[in-house]
């Protein structure tokens, strides 16, 4: 009798092959591998296993990378909680890297996902089958790296026999039925290339040159489809070339030169002259580094590691010259540290004082010191690294002095010889002072709470003014003399209270009448107080810090509707 299924488990199978030779046939070793699966998943009908209908099948790529299209879009259907289970033929199918296989364990058991090879039994869900899938695993890994090493070795022997063994073919040669054969047109091209370097004698000038010709690098078919090459050379590609033995016949394995099997394109006297040139120009260049005024080029880097590169700037007819950090220089702030430029002159004094006071207290002090900052430098400094306090100065690994140790028994001053003994000190600095920054630096808080005791004095001074402008408005008030003597006021004290004018037309707009100084034109401060001053002082807010007597003045341009301003405030000190 058939039992009731409890759960259906979703089964998808996996299959691999590493290479791609016979899979154009009609049956591979992707079908097979699938139909032993989709056999076993049948055999387990009866305890619900289901095959899901989509392939995932990598044909051509090895077990050493989890990045396989196929098993990332399993990974995806897992995380995506679609699937149940996963078989595979074997467990190398998956993976053959056993720190690949346990972060996939990981990820299916994360999921509730079962993990079954065909043809190896074991049970994830002990500690015996665990202990079974590493053994296997760890087998799978080393079959992998036996297989690599086996390839190295087969690639080593080929090469030593002159043999192209693949990689990119230079300019002038193509691969043909796995053989290098001569292009004869991209072969006069490379002729001319190192004929022409040999009458220029520079990298810029011989690329300028081709492209007026209009010889180009080689166009590569990349196995996508996709096409690379075909532009103008670079000093670096050109560099490259012309320092490739292949055109004379040789094949370069690991420094090791051997005679190749293709037919060279050049002669070995145009080859040896161009490397003479070259090797020349390196020789003026490092001349050229050594003579320039940069004395810790190359030598010089911050707290992160970034290398400082010298740079100047030209100003008033003076010439000044910083050390600027590569993070800055490639526009990547995140990797750079809190000293970006540091001034080179200064910099290089304090390094120079440095060295010279260590070299005297230490056994260097035997030897004769060069008088010359660069030469002293240049035999001394390995690297400066830049701290915002310090300065950490690394010197040459060893220092050897050898009058300052006996020949025969060693004895003589013990620090007069120091080998192979890395030397690093520090002295501290003063970073410089950062630029001034431009812009709002600090912005004063708004609508901050006021105190009671001064919301309370600023209401009674706004509301005492806007009813002595309502008085003077309505002729109840002759003058501010008038105000301040039913005030009890000096008139005076009135009169410097205020600090501006309510504008001319303002009060003739709401009353009729214009505020000339027949009427007292100079008006108390609160009167000419903004809507918006007004509304944040009865709600205890205000944007700034004013009191009744010492206010800032709120200008009315801010304020929209200029005649809501007479009638905002006519209030109680209350708020009412």
């Amino acid at each position: 009798m058939n039992r009731t299924l409890s759960k259906l488990l979703r089964c998808a199978i996996y299959t691999r092959k590493s290479t791609e030779h016979n899979l154009d046939l009609a049956f591979t070793s992707l079908d097979a591998q699938r139909e032993a699966c989709e056999a076993y998943i049948q055999s387990q009908a009866q305890e619900g296993w289901r095959r899901v209908p989509e392939h995932y099948d990598d044909g051509g790529l090895s077990g050493a990378s989890l990045q396989r299209p196929a098993l990332q879009a399993l990974l995806a259907e897992v995380r995506a909680r679609h699937i149940d289970m996963v078989v595979v033929y074997k467990v190398d199918r998956l993976t053959r890297s056993l720190a690949d296989f346990a972060k996939l364990i990981e990820l299916f058991d994360a999921h509730e996902v079962s993990f079954v090879s065909v043809t190896q039994s074991f049970n994830t869900s002990s500690s015996m089958g665990r202990l079974t899938l590493n053994v296997l695993l760890s087998f799978a890994q080393f079959e992998r790296e036996l297989i690599g090493e086996r390839v190295r070795d087969k690639i080593a022997a080929s090469k030593r026999k002159g043999l192209w063994v693949g990689g990119p073919v230079p300019l002038g040669y193509a691969a043909v039925d796995k053989k290098i054969v001569m292009i004869p047109a991209e072969a006069e091209a490379v002729r001319t290339i190192f004929a022409r370097y040999l009458e220029l004698g520079s990298l810029r000038q011989l690329a300028d040159d081709l492209s007026r010709r209009g010889i180009c690098s080689k166009t590569r078919q990349l196995a996508n489809g996709r096409s690379i090459g075909g532009g103008w050379f670079g000093v670096g590609a050109l560099a490259y070339l012309l320092r490739n033995r292949f055109y004379i016949g040789d094949v370069v394995y690991r420094g090791e030169v051997n005679r190749g099997d293709h037919a060279p394109i050049l002669d070995r006297e145009l080859f040896e002259a161009v490397q003479g040139r070259l090797a020349a120009q390196a020789v003026q260049r490092r001349c050229r580094l050594r003579g320039a005024p940069a004395l810790l080029a190359g030598r010089i880097f911050d707290e992160r590691g970034n290398r400082m590169s010298p740079t100047h700037t030209n100003k008033g007819g003076v010439r000044y010259r910083y050390y600027v950090s590569q993070a800055v220089l490639r526009n990547t702030p995140a990797a750079a540290s809190a000293i970006t430029r540091v001034p080179a002159p200064e910099i290089e004094a304090l390094v120079v004082t440095a060295l010279r006071d260590h070299l005297q207290a230490n056994a260097a002090a035997l030897q004769p010191t060069p008088d010359n900052e660069r030469e002293l430098v240049e035999q001394h400094v390995e690297r400066v690294t830049l701290g915002p306090k310090h300065i950490k100065l690394q010197l040459r690994q060893s220092i050897h002095v050898p009058e300052a140790c006996d020949p025969i028994d060693g004895t003589g001053p013990s620090a007069g010889c120091v080998n192979g003994r890395a030397t690093t000190f520090t002295f501290p600095w003063t970073s410089p002072i950062p630029a001034t920054v431009k812009g709002i630096v600090h912005v004063p808080a708004c609508n901050t709470p006021m105190k009671p005791s001064r919301r309370e004095a600023l209401l009674t001074a706004i509301a005492r003014a806007r009813t002595w402008v309502d008085d003077l408005a309505q002729g109840r008030v002759a003058s501010w003399a008038a105000v301040a003597r039913r005030e009890g006021k000096a008139e005076r004290h009135v009169r410097l209270q205020s600090r501006r004018q309510v504008p001319a037309g303002l009060i003739d707009q709401e009353y009729g009448v214009r505020a000339g100084r027949d009427r007292g034109g100079d008006l108390h401060p609160g009167a000419g107080s903004s809507p918006r001053c007004c509304r944040s002082a009865a709600s205890g807010l205000h944007p700034y810090p004013v009191s009744g007597r010492r206010r800032r003045r709120c200008r009315w341009k801010r304020c929209a509707g200029r005649g809501a301003h007479l009638g905002a405030c006519r209030a109680s000190p209350s708020g009412g």
